[in-house]
């Protein structure tokens, strides 16, 4: 049985999720967090640009 690398317990079937730019196996629900996470980050870092006046392309 595969495991994941999140959570460390034995799953059924892996999920390649990428994160921060590199592919990740996961279980579907460590996925599905690392996904989350990684939309907050964006919005957040959107926000604080925009706070900044930052009009350039990241």
């Amino acid at each position: 049985m595969p495991i994941c690398r999140g959570c460390d317990n034995e799953v059924d079937r892996l999920v390649s999720v990428k994160v921060d730019g590199k592919a990740k196996k996961l279980c579907e629900d460590c996925a599905d967090r690392a996904r989350e996470e990684a939309e907050v980050a964006e919005q957040s870092e959107s926000v604080v640009q925009g706070m900044m006046g930052f009009k350039g392309r990241r």
